[in-house]
C-alpha cells in the first residue's frame, strides 16, 4: 500500500485509481480524536471486503446465538 507526502500526490492517485475503476473503489475515513488524526483510505481491493463481511457475518452469529460458542465455531 503507497503512502504519499503530500496532499496533491495522494487525490492525483485517488482520482487516478477511481477513474479506472469507479465501481471497485472504496474510502475509508477513520478519525482519531485523542490524536486529533483523521486516516483517509481509497482502495480498490474488494476482496478485502469480502472477506471482512465473512467475518462480520460469524462474529454476528456468535453473538445471538443461544448455543455455546465453541458448538458454532465448529459448524464453520
Amino acid at each position: 500500500m503507497p503512502y504519499f507526502q503530500t496532499w496533491e500526490e495522494f487525490s492525483r492517485a485517488a482520482e487516478k485509481l477511481y477513474l479506472t475503476e469507479p465501481m471497485k473503489v472504496r474510502v475509508v475515513l477513520k478519525y482519531r480524536h485523542c490524536d486529533g488524526n483523521l486516516c483517509i483510505k481509497v482502495t480498490d481491493d474488494a476482496v478485502d471486503v469480502k472477506k471482512i463481511e465473512k467475518l462480520h457475518g460469524k462474529l454476528m452469529r456468535l453473538m445471538v446465538s443461544k448455543e455455546t460458542h465453541s458448538s458454532v465455531m465448529e459448524m464453520d
